[in-house]
C-alpha cells in the first residue's frame, strides 16, 4: 500500500507543479497597470483578488505597501512578502498557502486573514508569535465558508489565545478589550447599589438598626471609588476612539488616493 501512497502523492505534486506553471505571475507591469502608479514603491494599497495568481514575483518590490488583498488565488508560497515591512493588513484567504514563515518579517502586521488554506497544525503559526502588533487573526470564515484543517482541533481557540496574548479578535469574534473591563466595573457598581444599608433600615419600620450608622460609610466610599474609576476609564476609551477616528480618516484618505484610478473603490474586504 505504501508505494501506491507515494505514487498518489507524487502525482498530486506533479499536478500542483503543472498548475503552478500555468498560473499568473505578478510582474512590475501588472502592478503598475492595476494601480496606475509609475513606481512600485509608491503603491500603498493593492487588490489582486481572484486573478489566478500563483507566484508573487515582483510584489516584494512594493516596499511601502500597507494593505494587500490576494484572496481567491492559487498562491502556495509567500516568500516575497518578507520585504514588506510596512504591511499592516493582509488577506490571503482561499489560496493554497502551507507556510507562513515569511510573515515573521512583517513587524507592522495587524490584521491577517488566512482562512481557506491547507494549514494542518497549530504549530505552523508559531512563526507569527513575534508579531507584537498582530491583533486580528482569521483562520476560518463561517459565512464563506472557509477554514483550515487545524481549526478542527479541540484546543484551537484556547491555544491561539495562549500563543498570541495581544490578539483582540479571532475569526471575527472579539476576545478581550476595554469594553469588558468597563462592564465588570458596572456590574460591581450595580452589586453595591443593590445592597444599600438604607433599604434595610427602612424595612425595619423604625426599629433601631443592629449596626452603627457609620458602618455603611466605607461601602459608600468604595462605591464612589468605583464610579470614579469607571468615569476615568470611560474617558480614556473615548480618547482612544477619537484617536482611532483620526487614524481611520487618514487611512481612508490615503486609500482613496491609491484607488483613485480603480473601478471598484469599495471592494476591499478583509
Amino acid at each position: 500500500m505504501e508505494p501506491h501512497g507515494d505514487t498518489a502523492e507524487e502525482k498530486e505534486k506533479e499536478e500542483d507543479e503543472e498548475e503552478e506553471e500555468e498560473g499568473v505571475t505578478i510582474t512590475a507591469e501588472l502592478l503598475k497597470a492595476t494601480t496606475g502608479d509609475f513606481t512600485l514603491e509608491s503603491i500603498l494599497l493593492l487588490k489582486l483578488r481572484a486573478r489566478g495568481i500563483v507566484r508573487l514575483g515582483s510584489l516584494g518590490h512594493c516596499t511601502n505597501l500597507e494593505w494587500l488583498d490576494l484572496s481567491r488565488n492559487s498562491i502556495v508560497r509567500l516568500d516575497p512578502l518578507a520585504t514588506l515591512k510596512s504591511l499592516s493588513v493582509l488577506n490571503v484567504a482561499h489560496n493554497r498557502v502551507v507556510n507562513l514563515e515569511p510573515l515573521r518579517w512583517c513587524p507592522n502586521l495587524q490584521s491577517l486573514n488566512v482562512a481557506g488554506n491547507p494549514l494542518k497544525d497549530l504549530q505552523q503559526l508559531r512563526c507569527l508569535m513575534g508579531l507584537q502588533r498582530l491583533e486580528n487573526l482569521r483562520l476560518r470564515d463561517p459565512t464563506a465558508p472557509l477554514e483550515n484543517p487545524l481549526c478542527s482541533a479541540s484546543t484551537y481557540r484556547s491555544t491561539l489565545v495562549e500563543m498570541f496574548p495581544n490578539l483582540k479578535a479571532i475569526d471575527g469574534e472579539r476576545i478581550s478589550g476595554r469594553g469588558e473591563e468597563l462592564l465588570g466595573l458596572w456590574e460591581d457598581l450595580e452589586s453595591f447599589s443593590g445592597s444599600s444599608g438604607g433599604d434595610e433600615v427602612e424595612r425595619c419600620g423604625g426599629v433601631e438598626p443592629w449596626v452603627e450608622a457609620e458602618f455603611w460609610e466605607p461601602r459608600l466610599s468604595r462605591r464612589r471609588s468605583i464610579v470614579e474609576e469607571a468615569y476615568r476609564q470611560f474617558g480614556e476609551v473615548v480618547e482612544e476612539c477619537r484617536e482611532l477616528s483620526r487614524s481611520a480618516e487618514d487611512t481612508i484618505a490615503r486609500a482613496r488616493r491609491a484607488l483613485s484610478g480603480s473601478s471598484e473603490p469599495n471592494s476591499y474586504v478583509f
